[in-house]
């Protein structure tokens, strides 16, 4: 027989005088096989070593039996707020018979595009995903709609196709988050966000804009910046205290803007928070790792992976209508810490 660590089925069959047929069934807790009969495959697998490849039965069978696959697409692994909204995604696919195939755009259309075909070929069930920055064509969407591929975003959301998605409440996120900075003192608050064709970016932003009208402050161009990365934030953020009236707060839209914000004003010789108050929007592990840790929107991202999963696997088990079009939004928190005043 085969080394231990790499028996196959057929392997098992043979030894225990069955068809594969057989062991593939007791593996999967079949009714078909007698709990006796089950026992004895699973104990002896477990014995030598050995775990199904359920994904690859699954995409081997899946002409002949629903795929109980889900496709993934994350624009960033590295970024706090997709790896917990993947844990949510994950945890709730497992406990209900699904597993997850995932697979990173990096903000890539052409790459987006390719692995939308791939689902495609792969018969996954459903795919759950947040489009990449500079997607502009839904057509690679479209055609697993049309394939009967229910698909639900999360986060950046596409208009372009009708389809379901769960998202954080970015308006009044970032309508609380401004409001509190005025409520401490200050007065001209900067604004770094995404690429404005991104709805989350057109969220945050109006919640931004709207709080200081709300208080009668004037809405200043000179203070908004296209700016979602750390890197980016250090290598701009000098530029903004150029004039005689610079900014006494800024609103970034994620953490790692915040941070780099951070460490920039830092280094010119301003003090946070006496001189210059600083908020974030994710309320990732970063947030509390800086100095001082950083005010910000807490997202949420597990809850809306779990939610983005309970509406795909209900939507392929026929619990919600493949027509049904759902809208979730998960609220979102102010974290106050110690880079507000």
């Amino acid at each position: 027989m085969s080394d231990k660590t790499s028996i196959t089925m057929k392997d098992i069959a043979r030894e225990l005088g069955i068809s594969v047929a057989t062991v593939s069934r007791a593996l999967q807790n079949s009714p078909r096989i007698s709990e006796e009969r089950r026992r004895m495959v699973q104990q002896y697998a477990r014995e030598h070593n050995f775990y199904p490849n359920v994904m690859g039965e699954a995409l081997r069978h899946a002409r002949v039996m629903p795929s109980k696959i889900i496709g993934v697409i994350v624009p960033e692994f590295t970024h706090y707020y997709f790896s917990s909204i993947l844990t949510g995604i994950e945890e709730t696919a497992m406990a209900r018979g699904y597993y997850i195939m995932v697979a990173l755009s990096a903000e890539q259309y052409e790459r987006e595009a390719r692995i939308c075909e791939m689902f495609l070929r792969q018969k996954v069930c459903g795919v759950i995903v947040s489009q990449a920055k500079d997607t502009k064509s839904y057509e690679h969407f479209q055609r697993l709609i049309d394939a009967g591929i229910p698909i639900v975003f999360y986060d950046r959301i596409c208009t372009g196709v009708n389809a379901s998605r769960v998202v954080v409440d970015d308006y009044m996120g970032a309508f609380n988050a401004v409001t509190y900075l005025m409520d401490t003192g200050c007065r001209r608050i900067a604004f770094y966000g995404s690429p404005m064709q991104l709805e989350i970016s057109k969220n945050r932003f109006n919640g931004y804009k709207d709080a200081l009208l709300k208080r009668g402050l004037p809405y200043d161009e000179s203070l908004i910046r296209i700016c979602d990365n750390r890197q980016d934030a250090e290598l701009i953020t000098p530029d903004l205290f150029d004039g005689d009236y610079y900014p006494d707060a800024f609103f970034a839209v994620n953490d790692d803007t915040a941070i780099g914000i951070l460490y920039t004003v830092k280094r010119m010789g301003l003090r946070v928070p006496e001189d210059i108050s600083i908020c974030g929007f994710t309320n990732g592990q970063r947030a509390v790792a800086c100095d001082p840790m950083l005010t910000t929107v807490e997202q949420r991202g597990k809850r809306v992976g779990e939610e983005a999963a309970e509406i795909l696997i209900d939507k392929v088990e026929g619990l919600i209508p493949m027509d049904k079009v759902e809208k979730r939004v998960v609220r979102t928190r102010l974290i106050i810490r110690g880079t507000t005043r």
